[in-house]
């Protein structure tokens, strides 16, 4: 009797999985169950209370967390003074999202608006400090289109 072949990718995985640093984990867990109606898989604390590992279903994917651990290196976005890391999440309705989001505690930094490629898109902040966008593709847009879009909008501010 032989044993099943291990999966080198788990069942209900996709190739990339962001994984947050988090200053308070357990708290993470409950505003994104609360603001992108997560579903939590797995939570393993370690002794202490703090959080080793934590995995959380966002729609189709899988967004795993731990508390921070200056120690081991592990600094979430409030210790780093920020990120350069945005989140993308594409839903069905990007205005409700975005308003649970927002009442549920995220900090609005980009109002919801149709976007020239084609998405319904805005930008929050977790009280964690990450940065997420939300949106819900409208239309699709040719390359060609989005480059004019681009053109007419003249240079990128902050360079």
């Amino acid at each position: 009797m032989s044993t099943p072949a291990v999966k080198p990718i788990p069942e209900g995985m996709h190739s990339l999985t962001p994984h947050l640093v988090c200053a308070g984990a357990a708290e993470a867990i409950a505003f994104y169950v609360k603001a992108f109606n997560a579903v939590e898989m797995v939570r393993l604390p370690a002794p202490g209370g703090k959080l080793m590992h934590a995995s959380l279903k966002i729609g189709d994917s899988t967004l795993m967390l731990v508390d921070e651990m200056p120690g081991c290196g592990a600094l979430g976005p409030t210790s780093l003074k920020g990120s350069p890391v945005t989140l993308h999440l594409y839903v069905e309705d990007v205005d409700a999202a975005f308003a649970q989001a927002v009442a549920a505690g995220a900090k609005a930094t980009m109002p919801v608006t149709d976007m020239f490629w084609g998405d319904r898109y805005g930008q929050v902040e977790d009280p964690f400090g990450h940065r997420w966008s939300i949106a819900t593709h409208k239309r699709d847009v040719t390359p060609a289109e989005m480059q004019e879009a681009m053109a007419k909008m003249g240079p990128m501010s902050g360079q």
